[in-house]
């Protein structure tokens, strides 16, 4: 069994939680639109006050959203599902002062030692990932069984052959719940395994190939004509990949449209509030989520998971992996309020490819995020 931090509850017993007023809350004027002075949510835990000391906590939350409360049922709402009456949570105060408690060190290790001036605190381009990768093989294997994992994938894991391999025979492993990707991620790995280019270029040779600048285009128009990316890959033959290994294993998978998009293919969510709320619903089922050379994806999805979630009445962390070459995606997801983000800091390719090396059905780890060889 993984072990989870423990988590250490707020003490009701302080003086500014016992004296804490009841959370008071307001009906909201018109759909979609807040009562003056409302509460926007955090992704840490927060506790509303019913009054006479009890205190509940939502089972999962997310930033920039509301609180609506129900006598004893309080949920988490985005502001442009709030409807009309609704009645809202008010108040700024995040220490009892207005019947709200924000506790963002439940998680924290008490007591831990350690200097208080030190070096290389924090994980950049320079930090040796070996721990992190044991670690993440690890909760792999437990929430493989017990959680959620959320796949966020840029199209580069289907420019390269070998990661294109990897990420797929991780789904047909069982160690991804649900992806959510873009229209380039589908086609491009559909373009894969009908031509073997990623925009015309071999995705193991990296070589250009003649006419290869047609081959994202007319793998958007073949499924476009055959109605599905299902009924493409029978009709084609396309067997292998990360889209494919999705079908076969009835793997759920969401596609947001963007403005640049050629196509796009006929699953692609081109609505942007359907593609949120399409998003949403994994992300609030989601335990751990790894986030792969994508970064407005990424930063999508941080802004819609929860920090914590309620497992058989036990808080546990939501863990939140960001893989990139540059440090800027980590940096963006912090500043938007991820908090939680672990960093790894490496390209696409060897990140894919090392994990699945070492998570592969009857491999053992290797060790510290042992290196592996490429053919």
């Amino acid at each position: 069994m993984y072990q989870f931090p423990t988590y250490t509850p707020p003490d009701f017993t302080s003086p500014s939680l016992v004296n804490a007023p009841p959370a008071m809350v307001q009906p909201a004027p018109a759909d979609g639109v807040l009562p003056d002075n409302f509460h926007a949510t955090s992704n840490h835990p927060e506790y509303v006050h019913l009054g006479g000391g009890e205190w509940i906590l939502p089972v999962e939350s997310r930033m920039d959203a509301v609180f609506i409360l129900r006598g004893r049922e309080l949920q988490v709402v985005e502001p442009r599902r709030v409807r009309q009456g609704d009645p809202v949570v008010v108040g700024r105060g995040e220490n009892g002062e207005d019947g709200i408690y924000l506790h963002s060190s439940g998680f924290e290790k008490v007591d831990e030692p350690g200097d208080k001036f030190a070096f290389r605190f924090r994980g950049t381009r320079e930090t040796p990932f070996s721990r992190s990768y044991d670690d993440l093989y690890a909760l792999l294997h437990h929430e493989r069984e017990r959680g959620c994992i959320l796949w966020v994938l840029g199209p580069a894991v289907a420019f390269d052959r070998d990661s294109r391999e990897a990420m797929a025979g991780l789904i047909e492993a069982g160690f991804c719940h649900a992806l959510l990707a873009g229209n380039a991620l589908a086609t491009h790995d559909l373009e894969a395994g009908r031509f073997r280019t990623g925009l015309g270029q071999d995705i193991y040779t990296q070589e250009l190939v003649r006419g290869g600048h047609y081959h994202h285009l007319e793998i958007i128009n073949d499924v476009r004509r055959h109605g599905s990316m299902a009924a493409a890959c029978a009709a084609l033959g396309i067997r292998d990949g990360i889209i494919p290994a999705c079908l076969h294993q009835g793997i759920p998978y969401v596609l947001a449209g963007s403005i640049r998009d050629d196509g796009p293919l006929p699953e692609v969510i081109t609505d942007s509030c359907n593609a949120q709320d399409a998003m949403r619903f994994h992300a609030r089922r989601a335990t751990t989520v790894i986030a792969l050379a994508t970064q407005l994806h990424a930063i999508a999805v941080g802004n819609m998971i929860s920090g914590y979630r309620v497992q058989d009445g036990d808080l546990r962390p939501v863990y939140f992996y960001v893989v990139d070459m540059s440090e800027f995606a980590a940096d963006k997801l912090a500043n938007r309020g991820s908090a939680q983000v672990k960093a790894i800091m490496t390209n696409a390719q060897d990140f894919i490819v090392n994990l699945w090396h070492n998570l592969r059905p009857g491999q053992q780890a290797t060790g510290a995020g042992s290196e592996v060889s490429r053919p």
